[in-house]
């Protein structure tokens, strides 16, 4: 869909206000194109083997790399960030498991997917044939490559969107739009010759930089792997029952840190470190009704039991061993 350059400049416009004006953060716009260098590395990245039992990543390789492919004569792809950053420490409580701050509130996808229902109401309030699809972590779309090239973040060497504002502590979404508006201009990396996320990592997942190996993740053991913990990783979570946030932790940028608005992402207390002894014993309906509004319900309560007894046995070895 073409427009003239001032019907482009003043929907780029009203976009950015209607995303600011739903609680969104960070907004930028990207032209929608093939994604070539990025396909390049998902696709040796995906050939060691690093995305681990994600099997649906090697699903729909032509679309995650170029946007046209989920919705013909996409021109622009608008990407929103969300700060959710709460400022509450994690548990040192060796009874107690820690829980990625991501997961402390609601899940992201609801709340996200809501405001950008409402962003994608009001482009077609202003142009109602234009098509958009929306996704937030979901589907074939590369949701980090996009923040780059709209120039809401870098990609940090721990593989996260790293912004000036908010660190990176973000959820990240799109709408992909078959209308042509006036796009941004991706930032500078800012991690220079800085390698903390590198060498805090205690079971070396970030393999270079910019290279994650899955397999090896505590975020991926805890929340998408499913069956037994491997041996040469299990005695290596410190105290992570659902995700990680060490790299994170220990990021430079994170300094910059600040706490979120939105009421959503406010760190329910029993969220934030429930008690491993608890968890061993908890029943699918309360499974269910304890993570019916988090993200913590993926994990399922098969894998989250397995987390907390590993963390368990853990702390009995640490105990046995500083009694000796």
């Amino acid at each position: 869909m073409e427009l003239t350059v001032s019907a482009r400049r003043a929907l780029t416009e009203k976009v950015k206000a209607k995303a600011l004006e739903e609680g969104f953060s960070r907004v930028g716009v990207a032209r929608a194109e093939s994604l070539t260098q990025e396909g390049d590395h998902l696709r040796e990245w995906l050939r060691r083997g690093y995305h681990a039992s994600m099997n649906w990543m090697e699903r729909n390789l032509e679309k995650r790399v170029d946007p046209r492919g989920v919705l013909p004569g996409a021109r622009s792809v608008v990407c929103v960030g969300m700060n959710y950053y709460t400022p509450t420490p994690h548990t040192d409580d060796p009874d107690a498991g820690k829980i990625s701050r991501y997961a402390w509130g609601d899940d992201y996808h609801i709340v996200l997917t809501s405001r950008l229902e409402s962003l994608l109401d009001c482009i077609k309030q202003e142009q109602p044939s234009v098509n958009g699809r929306l996704y937030i972590d979901t589907g074939p779309v590369m949701d980090k490559a996009w923040a780059v090239r709209s120039g809401i973040g870098w990609l940090g060497k721990h593989t996260n969107i790293i912004t000036r504002e908010y660190g990176s502590w973000v959820f990240l979404g799109e709408i992909i739009l078959d209308v042509e508006l006036e796009y941004d201009e991706p930032i500078a990396d800012l991690c220079g010759s800085c390698l903390a996320c590198i060498e805090a990592c205690p079971t070396g997942a970030i393999t270079d930089p910019y290279v994650l190996d899955s397999t090896k993740c505590i975020s991926y053991l805890t929340i998408e792997h499913r069956g037994d913990i491997p041996d040469g990783v299990a005695t290596q979570f410190e105290g992570w029952l659902y995700g990680c946030d060490i790299c994170q932790d220990v990021c430079p940028w994170n300094r910059f840190q600040k706490p979120s608005g939105e009421q959503a992402f406010k760190a329910r207390a029993s969220n934030i470190a429930p008690n491993l002894h608890d968890l061993v014993e908890i029943t699918k309906e309360e499974f269910a009704e304890r993570f019916r509004r988090s993200p913590i319900k993926r994990a399922k309560r098969e894998g989250l039991i397995r987390n907390a007894k590993n963390l368990i046995e853990r702390s009995h070895d640490d105990r046995n061993e500083s009694v000796q």
